[in-house]
């Protein structure tokens, strides 16, 4: 299975997920934006990067590259994803059907990678388990936003 079908099918359960919240998705034209979908929750539009995590068969660790990628034939190009490029990043685990569900500004302050562990023999948790499944952090975001926007009237919005 290559990159793009993965990175389809974590966004499908993306999807469906967010359906299962009672939420709207929006999905942007092409793919050169750095956000994949858009919830819309009571109004408010969040920005989501949805990312496939693999198994790094060495560590037992499910990892994520949290690089924005641009590939072509030949190059394979990577940067650093800016704080204003989406709201949320959504990592999917698929063997699992587990999302971990990062702000923003965590998922940037990881190096290149974010290492998911899913096994309980550690001897204390890694600071990622905070974000497993936790759906919640997008509604306390829209709580924080949801505030009454003054009404435009016609010609005040640059037309």
């Amino acid at each position: 299975m290559d990159t793009k079908l993965r990175g389809d099918i974590a966004e499908q359960a993306a999807v469906l997920n967010a359906l299962k919240h009672g939420w709207g998705v929006l999905r942007p034209i092409g793919d050169r934006l750095a956000y994949d979908l858009v919830f819309d929750i009571e109004g408010i539009l969040i920005k989501i990067q949805v990312k496939y995590a693999w198994l790094h068969e060495a560590s037992g660790n499910y990892v994520v590259d949290n690089r924005r990628t641009k590939t072509n034939r030949r190059l394979m190009l990577r940067a650093a994803y800016q704080p204003s490029d989406f709201d949320f990043a959504l990592a999917y685990i698929e063997p699992l059907d587990i999302f971990y569900v990062f702000p923003v500004d965590v998922f940037i302050g990881y190096g290149s990678e974010i290492h998911l562990v899913e096994t309980e023999k550690r001897q204390r948790k890694p600071r990622s388990a905070k974000y497993r499944e936790a759906w919640e952090l997008i509604l306390q975001a829209v709580d924080k936003e949801s505030f009454v926007f003054s009404p435009v009237q016609f010609g005040e919005a640059g037309f």
